[in-house]
């Protein structure tokens, strides 16, 4: 009965829930691990895609910030290919799904890690990566890694016309320009976060502050659980599975577990931390300033214009009367201007405006 339910072949045994005429390739699908990692990994394909076309929708009506948002979608369309990829893994490997290891592994974890050295670039306020200029990072980080796994795939493919087959140590040293990407933005994460908490201006209020140290502090977080997720997969794929005497089986499940571990922390450490933060910034936007106007005067009436007059007109006019008493008792006639009359005080004027000292120097002379 065992011998019925389980057939043996070189890297493994046909998993009890799979048919007996299902090819070899597709065993993992129906393996625990492999139920496993399509279901955790299929859910975060999908919300990927609803946030994406969610942010779609609102960019056509909120255009604040364009460049930034561009960066966003970049991030979250490569998180949605590393959900993608187990997929690749969970089938074993064949001339199909060996062009999409090699490319699309390296190529979604560049665009991702790219995204997180541009977004550090910009919080730090480095002119580099500052609106449109962060997708100009982003792109130009991911095509170095494009160049490197296409001109792998033409060297051994077109040139050696070798199948498409790799050591796991090359495989690991195919990722090496994704790990300097990974350490770079781990560097501008920290620097971001030392200015977040030990530099103070007074221009920045304490919410925008505290938004600043949530802010570094996420993104040191989610490189942090990164890291610690490329060296388990890679110490396991080049050391460990060899010493425990689990290579081949354990390959193509320990990388694929970690595609679902690292898609899973880059979503919820930093796709769903910038998509609030964005959120909340045009939130703050929308708000329209206090308006007092209808506390003091009405605003559908206009207001009066003020009238000239005094406090007590009776009381200024008796002391008119009197101050025209005493000036004429001392002998001071009180008479109305008149305005036809000029009044200006004459001014002595020079005989010769150009040469005034002229007539002085020829009498002396």
């Amino acid at each position: 009965m065992d011998a019925e339910v389980r057939v043996q072949r070189p890297n493994g045994s046909r998993p009890a829930g799979c048919r007996s005429d299902l090819q070899k390739i597709y065993w993992h699908l129906c393996d625990t691990w492999g139920i496993a990692v399509q279901a955790a990994t299929a859910l975060g394909f999908v919300i990927c895609v609803v946030t994406t076309l969610g942010l779609l929708v609102r960019w056509r009506h909120v255009s604040r910030e364009p460049g930034r948002r561009a960066a966003l979608l970049l991030f979250l369309l490569a998180t949605a290919g590393v959900f993608a990829l187990p997929f690749s893994f969970v089938i074993s490997l064949s001339a199909e799904t060996c062009p999409i290891r090699v490319f699309l592994f390296g190529m979604s974890f560049a665009i991702a890690f790219g995204a997180l050295v541009a977004r550090g670039l910009a919080l730090l306020d480095v002119g580099l990566a500052l609106g449109w200029r962060e997708v100009g990072v982003i792109l130009a980080l991911a095509l170095v890694q494009a160049i490197i796994a296409a001109e792998w795939l033409l060297v051994v493919l077109v040139r050696d016309d070798r199948p498409c087959a790799f050591s796991q140590p090359e495989f690991a040293m195919l990722q090496l320009y994704v790990m300097v990407l990974m350490g770079a933005a781990l560097v501008v994460a920290l620097r971001f976060l030392r200015a977040a908490y030990v530099t103070y201006s007074y221009s920045h209020t304490a919410k925008m502050r505290r938004h600043a140290k949530l802010q570094a502090g996420l993104l040191v977080l989610t490189l942090l659980l990164s890291v610690c997720v490329w060296v388990t997969w890679i110490t396991l794929l080049t050391y460990g599975n060899l010493v425990t005497g689990h290579r081949p089986d354990w390959d193509d499940p320990v990388i694929g577990v970690a595609l679902a571990v690292n898609g899973w922390v880059l979503l919820l450490g930093h796709g769903f931390a910038q998509v609030r933060f964005l959120c909340q910034r045009e939130g703050c936007a929308k708000n329209p300033p206090l308006d007092f106007t209808g506390w003091t005067s009405s605003t559908t009436e206009p207001a009066a214009e003020p009238k000239p007059g005094t406090d007590n007109s009776r009381f200024q006019l008796d002391v008119d009367e009197r101050r025209d008493q005493a000036m004429e008792l001392f002998g001071i006639p009180m008479k109305e201007i008149n305005a036809e009359k000029n009044y200006r005080i004459p001014r002595p004027t020079a005989t010769n405006i150009n040469q005034p000292y002229d007539h002085y120097y020829e009498h002396r002379a």
